[in-house]
């Protein structure tokens, strides 16, 4: 089995940038370069974060998410069944790609 899309990532500290506030969380990261469209997607999950839930349960969507590495706009999902929110974007991600 061959893997169509090879992955970059990132693991580790991050800050979720809402409007006015700046939230400390935890991510795993990962993305590819997407040929088919000319464009980098990304993707992963915050770890379950009690003000992330309030935010995105008062209707935040969409904020910057920092890394150590970058910055980029992404927009948070519905839960999974642990409290981690699924996050993504189709730009420059917010970690150095391989």
């Amino acid at each position: 089995m061959s893997d169509e899309h090879p992955e970059e990532g990132y693991t580790g500290e991050a800050t979720l940038v809402f409007e006015t506030e700046e939230v400390p969380v935890q991510v795993d990261l990962r993305g590819f370069f997407q040929p088919i469209d000319g464009r980098y997607h990304w993707y992963g999950r915050i770890t379950e974060n009690a003000q992330v839930t309030a935010l995105v349960e008062a209707g935040a969507r969409s904020a910057v998410l920092r890394t150590p590495e970058g910055e980029a706009t992404g927009t948070l999902t519905d839960p999974d069944p642990w409290g981690r929110y699924r996050v993504g974007g189709i730009s420059t991600p917010p970690f150095t790609p391989a």
